[in-house]
């Protein structure tokens, strides 16, 4: 388990710093900024029509990415089933301290609260359209035998540069063949080598404006 520290970045909301990795959860320019363009607008977004969606995050960090698309599911009230995939799950004390809920709103507060209460490897009715099953594993080793077929996958892993491990060919197919034709899966790591994984892997990939700092993203599409 790595030592962090918490920051503040651009738009106000907080991440953690990893000095161990000189790395950060999220971009220093905003943390909910980036989130909402990678995960929500250019991934939740893409199946506004679709009614049910089961989503895979593979880095699930602080829990903004749930606690985003648990209120976007709130207000589309479209019900969303979402596995979260952790080595190194924080301690509650760090979460706690984590400013996301005053950012929120109420519902978001209770949401997030609610989201870090729920049991690890339970699954748990956050709300009337959300629930969430935490799973404690390395996906590196991981069979992801419990979890469903998926429709989306944000992959929020640390960087290639200090996570080479996590963004081969490999993995990403044992992410391919979790999906269904016409998922998707939404990275903000847009590096070339990336790209080409995932294109060898049998993804359509799709270079995205990225957010605010960041060039490009990546979506990769199974057809």
């Amino acid at each position: 388990m790595y030592k962090t520290e918490i920051i503040v970045t651009g738009d106000g909301s907080d991440t953690l710093f990893v000095p161990e990795l000189n790395e950060q959860y999220h971009s220093l320019y905003g943390a909910i900024a980036e989130s909402e363009h990678v995960f929500i607008r250019n991934g939740y977004h893409y199946f506004l029509e679709k009614e049910g969606l089961t989503i895979l995050e593979i880095g699930f960090g602080t829990g903004l990415n749930c606690l985003l698309t648990a209120l976007q599911a709130t207000k589309n009230m479209n019900f969303t089933r979402y596995f979260a995939l952790e080595k190194y799950p924080l301690p509650g004390d760090i979460i706690q301290k984590l400013n996301y809920s005053g950012l929120t709103g109420n519902e978001g507060r209770k949401i997030f609260e609610a989201i870090h209460s729920s049991q690890w490897g339970v699954k748990e009715k956050i709300n009337h359209w959300f629930e969430l099953v935490k799973i404690r594993d390395d996906f590196v080793t991981s069979t992801l035998s419990d979890i469903s077929e998926c429709n989306l996958i944000y992959f929020d892993a640390f960087a290639p540069e200090k996570q080479p491990e996590m963004w081969n060919i490999e993995l990403f197919s044992k992410l391919f063949n979790k999906m269904g034709n016409g998922s998707v899966l939404v990275t903000y790591c847009a590096k070339g080598s990336v790209r080409r994984n995932l294109a060898v892997t049998g993804f359509k990939v799709e270079r995205l404006p990225g957010p605010k700092g960041k060039r490009e993203m990546l979506r990769g599409l199974k057809i």
